[in-house]
């Protein structure tokens, strides 16, 4: 995106209390900002992992969850969702569905950049591969969630900071990422409401 975009500031609570340029937001003092991560499945389960361009900012050529992002101030975030996952991999989303409303996390790169996000996480449907931008993503494959959730717990996966503390959680909603309970909106911190 070539615009200046700017990103949610908010409280521990998840209030908004202001907004900042996603250019210069991110640092060795990252403020607790609005975000979300999105995992991508087909018809057959799999999950879509992608590999962070090698000219990003924050963990560049790290394998990861399918999409992540920051909602601009006042878009609702399955809006930012859908966004983000035409954008960053060319796809059209059948669904999005919100899995865990209030996901956080805090998580220091080697040279003392600090991503910290109060980052709901959702599960969306697709039915075509993804074509994606070079300018966000450097490498996507599907696999079976299964084998995905598995490697990511028992530590033989390499993936983004966030995705390792995100896999517990969605492992513990069962084997079928399918069937995992839709989470109620009213959860969502009052921000991304």
């Amino acid at each position: 995106m070539t615009r200046d975009e700017h990103v949610v500031l908010v409280d521990t609570e998840g209030n908004a209390i202001g907004t900042a340029s996603k250019a210069t937001v991110h640092g060795s003092d990252t403020p607790l900002h609005l975000a979300f991560s999105s995992y991508v499945f087909d018809d057959q389960g799999r999950v879509l992992l992608t590999r962070r361009a090698s000219h990003k900012i924050t963990w560049p050529d790290v394998w990861t969850n399918s999409c992540c992002g920051h909602p601009l101030p006042g878009e609702p975030v399955p809006a930012a969702v859908i966004r983000r996952l035409s954008y960053e991999l060319g796809l059209e989303v059948e669904r999005v569905d919100l899995i865990l409303p209030r996901f956080s996390y805090r998580a220091v790169m080697d040279n003392g950049i600090v991503e910290r996000e109060l980052c709901p996480v959702y599960r969306a449907v697709v039915a075509r591969d993804a074509a994606p931008n070079p300018e966000e993503v450097g490498e996507v494959r599907w696999m079976p969630w299964k084998e995905f959730a598995a490697g990511v717990l028992d530590g033989s996966l390499e993936i983004s900071p966030w995705c390792r503390e995100q896999i517990p959680h969605l492992d513990r909603l069962g084997a079928d990422p399918m069937s995992w309970p839709v989470a109620d909106p009213a959860e969502l911190p009052p921000a991304a409401r």
